[in-house]
Formats: structure tokens, sequence, C-alpha cells
């Protein structure tokens, strides 16, 4: 697998492709078309790759930071980018995938502008909806993963506790084992 999917929800795992936003060289993703037709069939929005070309890679780069730019702002607590939204808004009217029913049951097939239509739907629903204000960013100051928290007293730290929880609870551990043998 080329991608990781800790959030659970597609359009954030989308973003995610980006990673270390804040490192003066972040880890591009999706830095060839067929690393996007892999996104597409290792998240499962697709049971097929849709044959993505350069271009496509350029709009899905676009939408995925008009995906951030808004949800960057709600964390921040600023208003949505205009530009950012009118561009989310544009892509969610694109057609949905294509959904049948086979002998084998279900495929979901589709172009690169169907996939993406339907991670624009589904970040307007999280921006627009209740699930904006359970927008959070992962604690571990490495990862600029985003999350929506689900948790029970809202207090989740991490994109996922099996990469970056980890990661921080053994450093905190480390730190105080060298702080108790000083």
């Amino acid at each position: 697998m080329n991608h990781a999917f800790p959030c659970g929800t597609l359009p954030l795992d989308f973003v995610g492709t980006l990673r270390a936003r804040r490192n003066e060289e972040p880890t591009e993703k999706l830095a060839t078309p067929e690393l996007l037709d892999d996104w597409f069939v290792e998240s499962k929005m697709l049971d097929l790759a849709p044959g993505a070309s350069e271009v496509d890679l350029a709009i899905a780069i676009d939408l995925r930071e008009s995906i951030y730019d808004p949800v960057a702002a709600r964390l921040d607590g600023k208003p949505l980018p205009t530009d950012a939204v009118a561009e989310l808004n544009l892509q969610a009217s694109g057609m949905p995938v294509t959904l049948r029913l086979g002998p084998d049951g279900a495929t979901r097939t589709g172009t690169v502008s169907q996939g993406l239509a339907a991670l624009a739907r589904e970040a307007v629903e999280i921006l627009g909806g209740d699930d904006g204000a359970l927008l959070r960013e992962c604690s571990r100051p490495e990862c600029t993963q985003v999350y929506l928290d689900r948790s029970r007293g809202h207090r989740r730290e991490w994109c996922a506790m099996k990469t970056c929880g980890n990661r921080v609870k053994a450093a905190a551990y480390r730190a105080r084992q060298h702080a108790a043998q000083d």
C-alpha cells in the first residue's frame, strides 16, 4: 500500500496525502498520476483505477488544498476562504461514482472527476455540518493530519493511536526514563 487512511474520513485522509505540511519540504504522496490511481483503489472509493492523467493529478492537488484551506480556517476559528469554498462547491457538483450491482456484489467505478466530486461532497458535508466542530489536527508536532474527534470526551489527541499516539507515548516514556537516570 502506498497510502495511509488513519482518519476514517476520506476527504481528511486525502488532505493527508501532503504529509508534514509545516516542514520545509513536506512529503507529497500524490507525486504521480499512478499514485492518485492507487489512492482511489486503496481507499476503496473505486474498485478499479480510474487511469489518472497529469491534468487529473493537478486538479486533484488543487482540490486537496481547497479542502485543507477551509479545514485550517475552521481549526483557527477564521472565516472560510472564499476561493477554496468556490472550488470545493464546483467540484462537489460533479457526477457521482458509478455503483453497480452484479453477480459478485456491488462495484464502484468512475473517473478521477467522479472520485474527486465524491470527496468534495463529503468535505462540504463535514465543513457545513455539525462535524465541522469535531475537526482536530494531530498533536504530534511532525504530523499535520486532520481528523474528526468522535471520542466520548472529545479529547482525542492523535490522528491514529497506532502511529502518532504510540510515537508520542514512547518518546514521553524515554524522556521519563532518561530523567530518572540523571
